[in-house]
């Protein structure tokens, strides 16, 4: 995790609020630059000093197996969440050994990012079969978020699979949120506005979007890019786009003011092809926003009718949003919408619970406002 990590942070903190709201104590354990413990947004935040992995622009893992050993015994929880099987597959021991049903949560597929950093597929896929049979083995539960995450688990057989899709905050994120004020500021008007919201890393694929925008004025649709996210290949996307209309605005730590982009744009690009749920993208339909996603990816199960599903490069991407735009602005600002109303955080935190072994609560633990 890193700070600036929109997605896995969001689905982190609202899992935390929704399981407050049902009654139970929610603590996370994640690594930074300097030791902390506090309450964010009434969860318990502990902070353990992490080293950077080496090339990924500033992402943190934990490594200090005997001082997180020591936090758990001190913690003694009912129940432990893993979200990141990197470094800290161990921890299931942790948990059986003392007595505590655990779950690892798969929040990316480990074949499709081994496979865009090895030269050889074939041994890419067969470290990553081994990788996640160990993490199979270790918990009680393994939580992919839809079926085309699952998919590297089934075909091993793996029989403590549960499917959970993630969640929305469908109050936070909504077509009423588009301004025109806003909008103005990176279109003017007759101009299509494209917004990509994510992290710049080397799986996010984000340079598609901005080839996507070249073939789009080649073919003279007066589009405009904003970029919404930071990471390491923000230098290379720039040059990249040098000469075209994108403006690259940084991370945006002000959830009100990301909900307001997706609704002021016309169309989202989702061009990462390993994505295995693509909360960003979900975030933009709730806004009202259709979004393009690469085919290759999780996001056409969770897009559904309200988006289209492209191959992964500029010419392709490109058509899709220009089929977006045939349809009627309300029509697909409206099928946006009902799409993601799908994926409230109450279903999410009720599958999660149900994961953990735990009574489902009757009434509503959706994500807090305060969640980011």
């Amino acid at each position: 995790m890193t700070a600036t990590s929109g997605g896995l942070r969001t689905a982190l903190r609202c899992l935390g609020a929704g399981y407050r709201a049902a009654g139970h104590e929610s603590v996370l354990i994640v690594p930074g630059a300097a030791a902390a413990d506090e309450v964010v947004d009434g969860e318990r935040v502990i902070t353990l000093p992490a080293p950077v992995l080496p090339g990924t622009g500033g992402y943190r893992v934990l490594v200090g197996r005997r001082r997180l050993g020591r936090l758990l015994d001190e913690l003694a929880p009912d129940r432990l969440e893993v979200s990141d099987r990197s470094t800290l597959r161990w921890t299931g021991d942790w948990a059986r050994a003392n007595g505590v049903r655990s779950m690892m949560v798969s929040h990316e597929s480990l074949s499709g990012l081994l496979r865009i950093w090895s030269p050889r597929p074939d041994l890419a896929d067969r470290l990553a079969d081994r990788l996640n049979r160990r993490s199979a083995e270790a918990y009680d539960q393994v939580v992919c978020t839809t079926d085309w995450a699952a998919a590297e688990f089934r075909r091993l057989g793996v029989g403590n699979l549960t499917r959970v899709p993630l969640g929305v905050d469908l109050a936070a994120f909504g077509p009423d949120r588009r301004d025109p004020a806003v909008r103005a500021r990176y279109a003017t008007d007759g101009e299509v506005l494209v917004l990509h919201c994510g992290r710049l890393s080397p799986e996010k694929r984000p340079q598609l979007a901005v080839d996507a925008l070249a073939r789009l004025r080649a073919a003279g649709v007066p589009a405009v890019l904003v970029v919404v996210g930071d990471g390491p290949v923000r230098a290379a996307l720039t040059e990249r786009a040098a000469g075209l209309p994108v403006r690259f605005v940084g991370f945006v730590p002000d959830r009100a003011a990301v909900a307001t982009l997706l609704a002021s744009a016309d169309v989202a690009i989702a061009p990462g092809p390993v994505e295995t749920f693509g909360l960003a993208g979900l975030e933009a339909l709730a806004s009202g926003t259709p979004v393009v996603v690469n085919a290759a990816s999780a996001l056409p199960e969770v897009v559904g009718d309200a988006g289209l599903a492209a191959e992964g490069n500029g010419p392709a991407l490109a058509a899709a949003v220009r089929r977006i735009l045939d349809r009627p602005a309300t029509d697909r600002r409206a099928a946006a919408r009902a799409r993601a109303e799908r994926f409230g955080w109450d279903a999410a935190v009720a599958g999660f619970l149900r994961a953990h072994d735990v009574p489902r609560p009757t009434e509503r633990i959706g994500c807090q406002d305060g969640a980011t």
